[in-house]
């Protein structure tokens, strides 16, 4: 697919879902960390339950910190891999206090640095709590992007790199959420609606079901 073609769909995409932004509730960048590594193979609805209770004492990395690894399980348990996420962020808040002065880093590389942030975590933070310019490739972008044609990498990360490649910058943390909304409301995972996608004269998907 070429740039033009992405662009399309990209407009396309941010008429459909103008007001596209992440589900997740939070109200600092510390809390939107945490909600990002409990909502992996989970929910955001079930995440902000979870978060609501979690956030009335331990919304700090310092607060948190006074929990044991088996207290975080208990109010985590219901977001599933609870045993590992529990861990993960105990050990991003201890990274954030003891090398980052108690505040999230502001860049992907920083970000990174911190124990069990991957690169889809560390570039939803980014681009959600400071505004940057990131593609996080969920399980809802790189399964709508390989549909479209935007993409045919065969991991997260270089789904990513074409993803980069076709989109304008400027454009970059909206498509995120375009393509998530998209893989949610349309592009479901078993079963596209593709009768209903306003995308269809340009999916390679669709186009090759009809061949």
């Amino acid at each position: 697919m070429d740039k033009v073609q992405a662009s399309k769909i990209i407009e396309i995409l941010s008429n459909a879902y103008p007001d596209a932004e992440t589900a997740l509730e939070f109200k600092s960048n510390y809390e939107l960390l945490v909600a990002v590594i409990l909502s992996a193979q989970c929910t955001d609805k079930r995440v902000n339950i979870v978060t609501k209770e979690l956030f009335k004492n331990y919304n700090t990395p310092e607060k948190m910190l006074t929990l044991s690894l088996e207290e975080l399980e208990t109010y985590i348990h219901s977001c599933g891999f609870y045993h590992s996420k529990a861990r993960h962020i105990l050990e991003a808040s201890r990274d954030i206090v003891e090398k980052f002065d108690g505040k999230v880093p502001d860049t992907v590389e920083k970000l990174q640095t911190l124990a069990g942030v991957g690169r889809k975590t560390a570039n939803v933070v980014y681009s959600v709590g400071f505004n940057g310019q990131a593609i996080a490739v969920d399980t809802h972008v790189f399964r709508v992007s390989h549909r479209l044609g935007l993409s045919d990498a065969k991991d997260p990360l270089h789904t990513e790199l074409q993803l980069n490649g076709l989109i304008d910058r400027h454009l970059w943390r909206h498509a995120h959420h375009f393509l998530i909304n998209h893989g949610r409301e349309v592009c479901h995972a078993r079963k596209p609606d593709c009768e209903n996608c306003n995308l269809k004269s340009l999916c390679k998907f669709y186009k090759d079901s009809q061949k």
